[in-house]
C-alpha cells in the first residue's frame, strides 16, 4: 500500500511540475506575442505617416523622385510582409524601410525651404518619435524573446518544452551589417 502512495505522489508531483512548466512557457509566449503586437501598433502609425511625409517632400524636391519612390516601395513591401504573417520577412522589410526613411531626412538638408516647412518639421518630428517608439518596442520584444528562449533551453524545461511543441523565437535584429558600422563624421 505504501508503494502505491509513493507512486501516486510521484505522479502528482510530475503532473504539478508539467503544469507549472507549461503555464510558465505559455505566459512567456504570450509576452512575446504582446511585444510583437506593440511593434505592430507602432509600425501602423509609421505606415500612416509616410504618405503624408512623401507628399510634403514632393512639393519641394520634385527631381528627387528616385528617393521618394524607394521610400514608398519600402513601405509597400513592409505592409505586404506584415500581411504575409512571416515574421522574418517582416523584420527584413522593416529594417529596409528604416534605412530608406533616413534618405528622406537627408533630403531636407539639401532644401532649406523644406527644412523650414512647418508641415514637414511636424511630420519629421512625428516620424522620429514613432521610430523611437519602434526601437523601444523592438527592445521590449527582444527582451521577451530572450526570456522565452532561455526558458526553453534550460534544464529541465528543455525536455518538457520539446514534448509540448514550443519552439524558440527569432530576435528582431539588423539585417544589413553596414548599419552596425561606426559612422565617420567629417567636417
Amino acid at each position: 500500500m505504501t508503494g502505491l502512495y509513493i507512486t501516486l505522489g510521484i505522479i502528482a508531483l510530475l503532473a504539478i511540475f508539467m503544469i507549472a512548466v507549461f503555464n510558465g512557457l505559455v505566459r512567456l509566449k504570450n509576452r512575446v506575442d504582446e511585444a510583437w503586437a506593440d511593434i505592430d501598433v507602432q509600425l501602423k502609425r509609421r505606415y500612416d505617416l509616410i504618405p503624408n511625409l512623401v507628399e510634403t517632400v514632393k512639393g519641394y524636391a520634385a527631381h528627387e523622385e528616385k528617393t521618394l519612390t524607394k521610400v514608398v516601395e519600402a513601405r509597400n513591401a513592409a505592409l505586404s510582409a506584415e500581411k504575409s504573417g512571416d515574421m522574418a520577412k517582416q523584420m527584413a522589410a522593416e529594417n529596409e524601410l528604416s534605412s530608406t526613411l533616413k534618405s528622406i531626412f537627408a533630403l531636407s538638408e539639401s532644401y532649406p525651404d523644406l527644412k523650414a516647412n512647418t508641415n514637414f518639421l511636424e511630420l519629421q518630428k512625428e516620424l522620429t518619435d514613432t521610430e523611437d517608439k519602434i526601437q523601444s518596442a523592438r527592445r521590449f520584444y527582444n527582451g521577451n524573446v530572450r526570456d522565452f528562449n532561455t526558458k526553453l533551453e534550460v534544464f529541465p524545461t528543455n525536455f518538457v518544452s520539446k514534448m509540448l511543441g514550443f519552439s524558440s523565437r527569432k530576435f528582431f535584429e539588423i539585417e544589413n551589417s553596414a548599419e552596425r558600422e561606426t559612422v565617420d563624421v567629417k567636417f
